[in-house]
């Protein structure tokens, strides 16, 4: 996050952009398994037939691991982080520019408004920029349920490569971009409320401890961690409906609003309203980790490079 308000020399782009990929990659190889958990939750028709339950988060991960052994958890995994470094330096360096638009010109502060804005950009950027067809792809490969133990059993997609050649070929380009408007929705009402809850917890933990030039790092995890699970409280019937329509396959022509409106309406009538709600706490337990990680990550990584860059400078001063 820029220090601008402390009274510091503004981070620079170069550094948002490294340490927030730095950042997205710590955080895509701790969180993968919770991830494909959630998506197989969101996917599975569990509980559709009278008298039984929607198999549970933990029942869930049992039987993937027994069905395709425990790298099946892992399913994806290049996919997500070939998306996940470019996703995470936007969203930082796009959040601290739209950040720094909104600021006020003459105390160069920024509302908690302005930071709520900022998310939604950020969000909105890092939508369209990299993170629908990143999910497209990592949700064909996590819904494949063919064992790894098993040569014999060839799934449809080898990898990410081929699940790109593949959707490409067979659906066209578009098709990476399916749920777009939702993706777009999701990830922009997940960081206007990441940011703000960060960004204003932040402030009330160096308010308690102004002696403090650096929060610790596990303060930071902390923060994150409450500021992440925001996010997949507000958003959770989106991401449901915005993960079975990346999974699933229209007739040519159908518009996407028709695509929503027909998921949106099969299940609520087969499933009921608990279904818009499936997979939401592995989300939570994937995305609030995910984010503590992600901040206290940036946060270190960003002000050793300061550091750096301060000390470097200072030479080349001496030198000359």
């Amino acid at each position: 996050m820029s220090r601008s308000g402390s009274g510091k020399k503004p981070v620079g782009f170069a550094t948002h952009i490294t340490a927030g990929g730095f950042a997205g990659a710590c955080e895509a190889l701790t969180c993968q398994p919770l991830d494909t958990i959630k998506v197989r939750m969101q996917l599975s028709r569990s509980g559709r037939a009278p008298g039984t339950k929607p198999r549970g988060f933990f029942a869930t991960g049992a039987y993937i691991v027994n069905r395709e052994t425990p790298l099946a958890l892992y399913k994806g995994l290049g996919a997500v982080l070939s998306g996940i470094v470019p996703k995470m330096s936007i969203r930082f360096a796009s959040f601290e520019a739209y950040k720094g638009w909104l600021a006020d010109k003459s105390t160069g502060k920024t509302s908690v408004g302005g930071i709520f804005l900022a998310g939604l950009g950020a969000g909105t950027t890092e939508a369209v920029a990299v993170v629908t067809p990143m999910e497209v792809v990592k949700i064909r490969l996590q819904a494949q349920q063919h064992s790894l133990a098993d040569p014999l059993e060839i799934p449809r997609y080898r990898n990410a490569a081929h699940a790109v050649y593949t959707i490409v070929r067979e659906e066209g380009a578009s098709a990476l971009y399916r749920g777009v408007s939702l993706t777009a929705l999701r990830q922009a009402t997940n960081q206007a409320a990441n940011f703000t809850v960060y960004q204003e917890l932040k402030k009330v933990a160096q308010r308690w401890q102004p002696d403090l030039q650096d929060l610790p790092s596990y303060q930071h995890m902390m923060i994150g961690l409450i500021s992440g699970a925001a996010g997949p409280m507000s958003n959770a019937p989106i991401d449901t409906i915005k993960t079975r329509l990346q999974k699933s396959s229209f007739p040519s022509g159908t518009s996407a609003m028709r695509r929503i409106l027909n998921i949106a309406e099969d299940m609520w009538k087969t499933e009921g309203v608990k279904s818009f709600y499936k997979g939401l706490t592995p989300r939570i337990l994937r995305v609030a980790p995910g984010q503590a990680i992600v901040f206290a990550v940036y946060e270190r990584v960003s002000t050793a490079m300061e550091r750096l860059g301060k000390k470097e400078h200072e030479e080349d001063s001496y030198s000359e």
